[in-house]
């Protein structure tokens, strides 16, 4: 969702590129890491028409500025080696969402300082570097009622999904449509009121075109 709803907010830029699930390749000798989200300032979103089958560094020459981990069923490393990986490499945001039951604060936004990751406070959480806030609450996408993550605008402001954009221009258009039969109708009520103001006149004498 997180790149759908990108795809939306910055429709007109092309300097952008966000991968899923896929290999980051860091040194050619060793295996990439591969997180379950990432977000690349600074490179064309599209780079040929085959697309990226996989993002290396030192081709692209650009770290991503934020790396996302998604905890469904179990901890894989997330709080541990591909911590200290991200942080090697100089990923600026870390975000861990963690959808265990069990888990209070399912959205966990770190910031890299000093070669170690800060635990950012809030939902959402603006992301300065990227012009963003990140965050999660309930919402309805493809039919599915829970909670997504989303982006923010810098006042908190959740950016619509594309369904949510499709929905609201329905309404708009809904409401154009019955404000244009309104206008109509007393339009059409206006000209009985007239024709009947002309006809009384006629009655009594009175040409109302005189």
């Amino acid at each position: 969702m997180l790149k759908l709803l990108l795809a939306t907010i910055w429709a007109e830029r092309q300097d952008w590129f966000w991968g899923t699930n896929m290999g980051v390749y860091f040194d050619p000798d060793d295996e990439p890491i591969v997180p379950d989200g990432f977000l690349v300032l600074g490179v064309p979103r599209i780079q040929d028409e085959n697309l990226r089958r996989s993002y290396v560094l030192w081709q692209e020459k650009v770290v991503p500025v934020l790396t996302l981990e998604v905890v469904s069923r179990k901890r894989r490393n997330e709080y541990r080696q591909k911590k200290l990986d991200y942080a090697a490499l100089g990923v600026r945001y870390y975000v861990i969402y963690n959808a265990l039951p069990q888990v209070k604060d399912s959205l966990e936004v770190y910031r890299l300082k000093q070669g170690e990751y800060i635990l950012l406070s809030g939902n959402p959480v603006w992301l300065a570097e990227i012009g963003l806030a990140i965050g999660c609450g309930r919402g309805v996408y493809q039919g599915i009622e829970r909670e997504w993550l989303y982006w923010y605008d810098q006042a908190g402001e959740r950016y619509p999904t594309p369904e949510e954009r499709a929905a609201e221009a329905e309404r708009r258009a809904a409401e154009a449509q019955q404000q244009v039969l309104q206008e109509a109708a007393a339009r059409r009520q206006a000209e009985a009121q007239l024709q009947l103001l002309r006809q009384r006149l006629r009655e009594q004498g009175i040409e109302p075109d005189a």
